[in-house]
C-alpha cells in the first residue's frame, strides 16, 4: 500500500543530470507523469553541480525532487570521484578511477524504496549500450537480474528500466534533440563544476555524442564556446 503522505507518482526516476539520465526523465514525464526525481548525493566532487542541474530538469519538465544523501558510500569511492585535489579521470578505459562499489545497485534499491512506498510502478535509470561495455551496472543483463530481486524485495512488484537501454550515446543525443532536450541545463562532469571540465572521461563521452549527431550548438551549450 502506498504511503499516507506520499505525493501522486506513477514512476521514481534516478536523476544526476548528465545527458541519459535527463532524457530519461523527459521520458518519463512524457509517459509516466506525475514523477519523483531522485538525486544522490554520496560526497562525489559533482554533487552540488549534479544537484543543481537536476533541479533545473525537473523544474523544466514538472517533475518532483528529492536529494537522497547517502555519505557512507563516500567512503568506499576512488579519489577521483570524491577527491578535489585527485586528477579528474580522461581515460575512458580506465574503469577502476571511477567504479564506486555497488553504486547502481544501491541507487535502484533506494529508488525501489521509494517507488514501493509511494505507489509507483517503476524505477527509471538512465543506462546505456555503449556505457554497459565496460560498466555492466548500465546493461540489460543488470537491468533482468534486478527485475528478477525486485520480484522479492518490493511487495508492490516495483520494476525498473531505462528507456535508454539500447541506445548508444549518440543515438541519445539524437532523441534529445527531437524532443528538445534542455542542453543547457545538463551536467555530464565528474568534476566540482560550476560548469563541466570538458575534459573528464564522462564528458568526452558526451561531447563526442553530440559531435557524432551534428549537435555543435548543443555542445557549446553544455561545455561552452571555448570547448572544440
Amino acid at each position: 500500500m502506498p504511503l499516507r503522505s506520499s505525493p501522486n507518482v506513477n514512476a521514481v526516476v534516478l536523476l544526476s543530470g548528465g545527458l541519459d539520465s535527463a532524457l530519461n526523465l523527459a521520458l518519463a514525464c512524457r509517459y509516466r507523469a506525475p514523477v519523483l526525481a531522485l538525486t544522490f548525493d554520496y560526497g562525489q566532487r559533482a554533487a552540488r553541480a549534479e544537484v543543481r542541474a537536476a533541479r533545473r530538469l525537473c523544474r523544466h519538465y514538472a517533475a518532483e525532487h528529492r536529494v537522497v544523501k547517502l555519505g557512507w558510500l563516500r567512503e568506499l569511492a576512488p579519489a577521483a570521484i570524491v577527491d578535489a585535489a585527485a586528477p579528474l579521470p580522461a581515460r575512458e578505459a580506465d574503469v577502476s578511477a571511477v567504479w564506486v562499489p555497488n553504486r547502481n545497485g544501491v541507487f535502484v534499491a533506494v529508488g525501489a524504496a521509494f517507488a514501493e512506498g509511494y505507489g509507483a510502478a517503476v524505477v527509471v535509470a538512465g543506462f546505456n549500450a555503449e556505457e554497459a561495455v565496460r560498466f555492466p551496472d548500465n546493461s540489460a543483463a543488470f537491468v533482468a537480474a534486478a527485475n528478477r530481486a525486485l520480484r522479492y524485495s518490493t511487495a508492490g512488484r516495483v520494476k525498473l528500466t531505462s528507456y535508454t537501454a539500447k541506445m548508444d550515446k549518440a543515438e541519445i543525443v539524437a532523441h534529445g534533440s527531437r524532443i528538445g532536450l534542455p542542453w543547457e541545463y545538463l551536467f555530464p562532469c565528474y568534476g566540482e563544476g560550476p560548469t563541466p571540465c570538458g575534459e573528464c572521461s564522462s564528458c568526452r563521452r558526451t561531447a563526442r555524442a553530440l559531435r557524432r549527431a551534428g549537435r555543435d550548438d548543443a555542445r557549446e551549450m553544455i561545455f561552452g564556446p571555448s570547448r572544440r
